[in-house]
């Protein structure tokens, strides 16, 4: 029995087949041999945004000119590779994707995954109708477009490998970037090709993650490159990509860190060096607790420590500041974040002596650590010269009855050569203490002064005492340098005074 198409269509047959058919989700058209569409269901009329087998076409010439088809490749379809037509000329094919545009436009608005099926009658060789049988798969592919793009954009550089056979499918520009490798010399490697776990941290680790798909953490590994190698950190994390169980490979460029770190090493040798090899002598120390981290040779040898004895230690526990007042002034300066330029301190040698030196402290950072560079300059001679020309000075001026009085001034400015031109001036001193002042420039005692002033012993070592107080000096030979250095007039002052007490 050969019923005509016309008949099947009333047939219960095509009835129950159309009921059956309906509710799927997948789009089912049905289509007579001579090109005219029979029927629809539902969902293939959704996918192509129509509400009727009329507006879908009536005839595969109607359903061509109303949807315009293109592969992925955007290779638009000629009239003759329309799965349409190639299901009604009796081809027979699976799983072909194309994407779907309205007539017109020329943006797709869905994509198809799309097989064909024929029926016969069971007694007929020739097809009594041919099926399309449609999957929506918009969804997915727009959701591996924006995988994909978001995998070419991100700077960070990535390679996917199928886990069926472990070749590279996916690479990002920043793999390229990094890697200096061009796209095809990527795609279609292996991992054994391009090894990305090559001198890995944990190398065996990764390769048993590899084979059972899990995530594979962390690690330092060295990639063999076109042009030498080059240092970075590589994870793997499984995914899927169309329907395949991949692996995404990630990396971080550790080149910068290994030629940063290179560097400073260089840096770090070059400064030990120097800092060994100077002569002046120094000290290295952290800012937290003053624990000495390194000493030169002239610091070991100023003081006579081994670097074996010293570092390690804080500086208050070897004693090297003479008296604690010392240590509890530089080490506050320090802790409010001052560095010291010649601060004039005295430090304690091994063997009990006493070194007199100028200090010196720069703030630094070595790795994270907030440490001190500390400086001596050893003026121990330099302060016993000074004392003993301060004493001959002092034994001159107590006769300077033959010595001309440009002399002596000379004499007293060595005593104190700087005056201090913000501090106490003539105009703080009273008259009667002026005319003492006068009479000491002028190189008399206590015992001549009273005498020239009419006054006691007492009055005038009062006098002198709150002098000494106001200037900030101990000795008369200072005293006399800070009145001359302020143009005092001590020579008329002496005068009318004598020639007054003369009368």
């Amino acid at each position: 029995m050969s019923p005509t198409l016309k008949t099947l269509r009333e047939t219960a047959d095509l009835r129950h087949l159309r009921q059956i058919i309906a509710g799927l989700d997948e789009g089912v058209i049905l289509i007579d041999p001579d090109q005219s569409l029979l029927w629809a269901n539902e969902a293939a009329l959704r996918m192509h945004g129509v509400d009727s087998l009329d507006a879908l076409g009536t005839t595969v010439d109607d359903y061509r000119a109303r949807f315009q088809l293109r592969y992925r490749n955007n290779h638009r379809l000629e009239a003759d590779d329309y799965p349409i037509e190639r299901v009604v000329a009796g081809d027979s094919f699976s799983e072909v994707v194309v994407e779907v545009s309205v007539a017109g436009e020329d943006k797709p608005r869905w994509v198809h995954q799309v097989r064909s099926l024929v029926l016969n009658d069971a007694d007929e060789d020739d097809p009594s109708c041919v099926v399309l049988v449609i999957q929506d798969v918009t969804a997915q592919y727009e959701a591996e477009d924006r995988f994909e793009q978001s995998f070419n954009a991100n700077p960070a550089p990535a390679v996917i490998c199928r886990l069926a056979d472990l070749r590279y499918v996916k690479v990002n520009q920043g793999f390229l970037d990094m890697t200096g490798f061009a796209k095809d010399e990527v795609l279609c490697k292996t991992v054994y090709d391009i090894d990305v776990l090559r001198e890995a941290t944990q190398r065996d680790l990764a390769k048993q993650r590899l084979t059972e798909g899990r995530t594979i953490p962390q690690m330092e590994a060295s990639l063999d490159l076109p042009a030498g190698s080059k240092l970075v950190i590589v994870a793997g994390q499984p995914i899927d990509l169309n329907d395949q169980p991949c692996m995404l490979f990630t990396f971080a460029d550790l080149e910068p860190r290994r030629k940063a770190e290179s560097a400073l090493r260089h840096s770090e040798e070059r400064f030990t060096r120097t800092f060994q090899m100077a002569p002046v002598p120094m000290a290295i120390g952290s800012r937290d607790g003053h624990r000495l981290c390194e000493v030169n040779h002239s610091f070991a040898a100023l003081t006579g420590y081994a670097a074996t004895e010293i570092i390690g230690r804080a500086l208050g526990d070897v004693a090297l500041w003479a008296t604690d007042a010392v240590r509890q002034e530089i080490e506050a300066a320090i802790e409010r974040g001052e560095d010291l330029r010649g601060h004039e301190a005295a430090i304690g040698a091994k063997e009990g002596g006493r070194i007199d030196c100028l200090v010196s402290t720069e703030a630094i950072t070595i790795g994270d650590d907030a440490c001190v560079l500390w400086a001596f300059q050893d003026i121990t001679q330099r302060k016993a010269t000074e004392l003993e020309l301060v004493e001959a000075i002092e034994a001159v001026m107590k006769d300077t009855s033959w010595l001309s009085r440009s002399i002596m001034d000379k004499l007293a400015r060595l005593r104190a050569p700087a005056p201090d031109e913000t501090g106490v001036g003539l105009k703080d001193l009273t008259v009667r203490e002026r005319e003492v002042l006068a009479l000491i420039c002028r190189g008399l005692d206590d015992k001549s002064i009273a005498r020239t002033l009419d006054v006691s012993g007492n009055t005038v070592r009062n006098h002198v005492a709150r002098i000494y107080a106001k200037i900030g000096v101990n000795r008369r030979t200072a005293a006399a340098a800070w009145a001359r250095a302020r143009g005092f007039e001590s020579e008329m002052v002496a005068a009318g005074l004598i020639r007054e007490h003369s009368a």
